[in-house]
């Protein structure tokens, strides 16, 4: 009888070490983007739910520039989870220079697809511009150079007839700087790749009047990416914004890499899609996360981790 039980004290122990994967993993770093983002308080309710869900885990959010560095930093094994737009994610697996990759980061691994990211195109009313042509000659940020917001930003302007030697100044900042310009009128236009109702944007509107101008769809056919779609923002989702506009958008994903164990990737992607009500709470962008589209548009090989838990889950056959 004390064989017995000595033999199945030790299965017991020895499927709770399998099943705590995270315990023998030194920490996850959550890579983000900007504090006046999406991405990063997404990244942070993440951290938390991984703290209070996993045991043993140790969780921490990195802020950055964004999708393109997030991919290098990830790559280079500096991390275990990051977010990204789905253009950069395609551009980084391919391999292309332009979008700042110059081989294939071979490495990255999806876990899911989550929020879409639209391409929000603000303008102070005082600037007087009503369309994308009306850029010529103004004030324009255009986010950090490679970031996400920036790839998207040269697409768009190139698919409607327009550079950056258009406009009397670009700037490279991140979106709450350029707010910030904007608000002290030393700005007259910006865009952010993010969420629906960013904080940044909200707070924004309250301070100075502002549009947003429509990206068309013709645009965005243009464009000649799959990752980009077309889409609205609808009517009041910022203050004074009355109409629906037109704009584009980028599905973000997001990704790990090898060497990242299947059972901590396994985890960590049971963790986000069984904690979604707290993601939402955290910000409304992550009301368009669902399970069911978890794999959709996937631009590269899914973590044998992710893979496990969509298969059991029914996702994947």
């Amino acid at each position: 009888m004390r064989t017995i039980l000595a033999t199945l004290a030790l299965v017991i122990a020895i499927a709770a070490a399998l099943t705590s994967p995270v315990a023998a993993q030194s920490s996850v770093v959550i890579l983000t983007g900007s504090t006046s983002g999406v991405y990063y308080p997404l990244g942070n309710a993440i951290s938390a739910i991984f703290l209070k869900t996993i045991p043993g885990a140790r969780s921490n959010v990195q802020v950055t520039q964004g999708s393109v560095e997030n991919l290098k930093l990830l790559e280079d094994g500096d991390g275990e989870l990051a977010f990204s737009l789905g253009d950069s994610l395609s551009a980084a697996w391919k391999g292309n220079p332009e979008a700042g990759f110059r081989k294939p980061l071979s490495k990255l691994r999806g876990v899911a697809a989550i929020y879409r990211n639209y391409v929000q195109l603000v303008v102070s009313e005082a600037s007087g511009i009503k369309s994308l042509a009306d850029l010529k000659g103004k004030r324009v940020s255009v986010g950090p150079k490679q970031s996400g917001t920036e790839l998207n930003a040269r697409a768009i302007f190139t698919a409607a007839g327009l550079s950056y030697g258009d406009f009397s100044r670009t700037d490279y900042l991140p979106f709450g700087q350029s707010a910030k310009l904007i608000e002290k009128g030393d700005l007259d236009a910006t865009l952010q790749s993010a969420g629906l109702g960013v904080d940044s944007i909200r707070q924004l509107a309250t301070s100075v009047a502002i549009n947003l101008v429509e990206i068309p769809k013709d645009v965005v056919a243009k464009v000649n990416d799959a990752a980009m779609i077309s889409s609205v923002i609808p009517a009041r989702t910022y203050e004074g914004q009355i109409h629906d506009v037109q704009t584009a958008a980028v599905v973000n994903f997001l990704v790990t890499r090898e060497g990242v164990s299947a059972d901590t990737v396994y985890v960590m992607t049971r963790a986000i899609f069984g904690n979604l009500t707290q993601l939402v709470q955290t910000h409304p962008a992550a009301g368009g996360i669902s399970l069911k589209d978890a794999t959709v548009g996937m631009p590269l090989p899914l973590h044998p981790g992710a893979e496990r838990y969509y298969r059991e889950m029914g996702i994947l056959r």
